[in-house]
């Protein structure tokens, strides 16, 4: 709910406080940004390119793959994190950075019942299922590449699941002493589909890169990989390629083609690290 998060956001033109007028929010300067029908608020620039932003077939695709619980270990390992993370605040802000349909802020939330959470993503499609994710959500569109409509040091957790992290902004936006806890692929992850079905493949170095990229702005605070067996059957298959960035470059035809190849069910690895970092 956005009157739940309200006195966290920031006008993304000035950076000055937001607050609730009728059907729209609004900040000292007079910019103002109006509630969508379906319960998020888009806090873009005006001149911001969406075009990056999961379509409404690779959200749909995600919102079906994740509710059938096929990455339940991840989201679980994800809120004991977060239940652990230090807080000097309670009833603080969770921010998702790329939240997409709020699963995983969902999962969070309800493992840490007094917070409320900003689902932060450039899709609009997406976020109209944030919205509706968890009561305590409040759904949010904004470029991550860019400043974040949040105040300083508002969030006593940050969360990155898939998706991109922008180091000076989550700096900013943390609490001294606030958590970012940040979600990755292994070079393992999906490994069976990426040879068979030719997927985008996931460096080996790529956790190096992360950390060089956030040393700048963030402290490692410990990691854990979590890794366990898929057990998909083709429309599974179907759809875990559809909800990542190998949807992009998936022509449907010959993904049809490789699919008839694969046994089925097909047995696949998912492979994620799980990473702290503080401010």
């Amino acid at each position: 709910m956005l009157q739940d998060i309200e006195r966290y956001l920031a006008c993304p033109l000035c950076a000055q406080p937001l607050t609730r007028h009728d059907r729209s929010l609004r900040c000292p300067a007079g910019h103002s940004f109006d509630l969508a029908k379906q319960g998020y608020v888009s806090l873009l620039a005006g001149d911001a390119h969406t075009g990056t932003g999961d379509t409404a077939e690779m959200v749909a695709a995600r919102a079906d793959f994740l509710a059938a619980g096929h990455y339940r270990p991840i989201a679980d390992a994800l809120a004991e994190a977060s239940a652990a993370a230090p807080a000097d605040e309670p009833d603080g802000l969770v921010a998702d950075l790329g939240a997409g349909t709020g699963h995983y802020l969902a999962h969070v939330l309800d493992a840490l019942p007094d917070r409320v959470g900003a689902a932060l993503d450039i899709s609009k499609y997406a976020l109209r299922r944030a919205a509706k994710a968890h009561p305590r959500i409040g759904a949010v569109v904004c470029d991550a590449w860019r400043p974040l409509p949040l105040r300083d040091a508002s969030a006593e957790l940050m969360l990155n699941v898939f998706a991109p992290r922008n180091g000076p902004e989550i700096r900013r936006v943390l609490r001294p002493g606030g958590t970012l806890l940040l979600v990755s692929p292994t070079a393992r992850h999906l490994g069976e589909l990426v040879d068979a079905l030719g997927l985008l493949s996931v460096d080996e170095e790529k956790q190096r890169r992360i950390d060089e990229k956030l040393g700048p702005y963030l402290t490692p605070a410990g990691r854990r990989e979590v890794e366990f067996t898929l057990r998909l059957d083709p429309q599974d298959v179907r759809t875990v390629v559809g909800m990542g960035p190998s949807a992009w470059h998936t022509d449907p035809e010959r993904l049809g083609a490789a699919l008839t190849a694969l046994p089925d069910p097909v047995e696949v690895t998912a492979s994620v690290t799980v990473a702290a970092y503080r401010r």
